[in-house]
């Protein structure tokens, strides 16, 4: 499971239907409907939140208007009603860290869509999220060289863009 903190905007159509896949059972795993994912990681900063449930929810009403804009059927239906108030803070680092993995992902899984991308350096959060400093999550599963090197990014990206690395 990954709830990307990216905007939607980034994802290529194979990520933008898992990601909906994905929420839709993240909201089923918030509401208590399941046994299973009820402790996945992915889940904390929504958990972490007031309502849970109103979290969930406003993400996916973010990923359903970009499915909305390329003309996909998601139905909004399956979406809670409630509304979160405020955003949730997500590190840049994490950020950073999910750009990195999405750009290795989409350069090998759908080339046209990373050479759309590859040029921006500070990549837009998703809606729900408003950034605060900080390095990559400790939930996250990342590699500790990857860590690191985040880690000890500067905050203003590079004036060229870096190729990268699979």
């Amino acid at each position: 499971m990954r709830l990307w903190t990216l905007h939607p905007k980034y994802l290529d159509p194979k990520g933008l239907v898992a990601l909906w896949r994905e929420a839709l059972l993240a909201q089923v795993v918030l509401k208590g409907e399941t046994a299973g994912y009820r402790h996945h990681p992915q889940l904390l900063r929504f958990q972490a939140h007031a309502d849970p449930l109103a979290a969930i929810a406003t993400y996916l009403r973010a990923v359903h208007a970009e499915a909305m804009a390329r003309n996909y059927r998601f139905d909004r239906a399956k979406i809670n009603r409630r509304r979160a108030k405020g955003k949730l803070a997500e590190t840049r680092g994490q950020l950073a860290y999910e750009w990195k993995h999405l750009r290795v992902k989409l350069r090998a899984r759908s080339p046209d869509w990373w050479r759309q991308w590859k040029n921006v350096a500070a990549p837009e959060p998703h809606p729900l999220f408003r950034l605060v400093p900080g390095a990559v999550r400790d939930w996250e599963k990342v590699a500790s060289a990857t860590v690191t090197e985040i880690k000890t990014k500067p905050t203003r990206a590079p004036a060229t863009p870096r190729k990268a690395k699979l």
